[in-house]
């Protein structure tokens, strides 16, 4: 299943989730330090690895942050072909005042936001869904 391209149909259908816990992004040079099992996401950089690991596991690993997010699902099964959903929701959320931190996986679009916006980028994300209802 190669999931949605048609923008309008994931506008609609996005129905954005906000996942429990809070969300660190580390960056580290020693990577093989962090169990797998225990981040969200790793990305290798020429700088280090940045991991995105819940704030929690970061504390007991001794990680350190200093940008603590809420992480939304965008639960449409959205192709990674499909082209402008980022743009159209990032650009929303920006007119909002909201930065966001995108990551694209297989089957979901996800965005991490600063905690104390993670009510209102739901909030936001779910309007543009209806507005591309009507």
């Amino acid at each position: 299943m190669s999931g949605e391209k048609n923008l309008t149909e994931l506008i609609q259908k996005m129905t954005p989730k906000l996942n429990k816990g809070t969300y660190v992004f580390c960056t580290t040079s020693t990577a093989s330090l962090v169990p797998r099992e225990d981040t969200i996401c790793e990305f290798k950089e020429k700088e280090g690895t940045t991991i995105i690991i819940e704030q929690k596991k970061a504390d007991t690993l001794g990680l350190t942050y200093n940008y603590v997010a809420s992480w939304i699902t965008l639960t449409v099964h959205s192709s990674l072909e499909a082209v402008g959903l980022t743009a159209l929701f990032s650009s929303e959320l920006a007119k909002n005042n909201i930065s966001c931190n995108v990551v694209a996986g297989y089957y979901h679009d996800h965005i991490f936001v600063d905690t104390k916006n993670a009510q209102k980028a739901i909030s936001v994300l779910l309007n543009l869904s209806k507005s591309k209802n009507t």
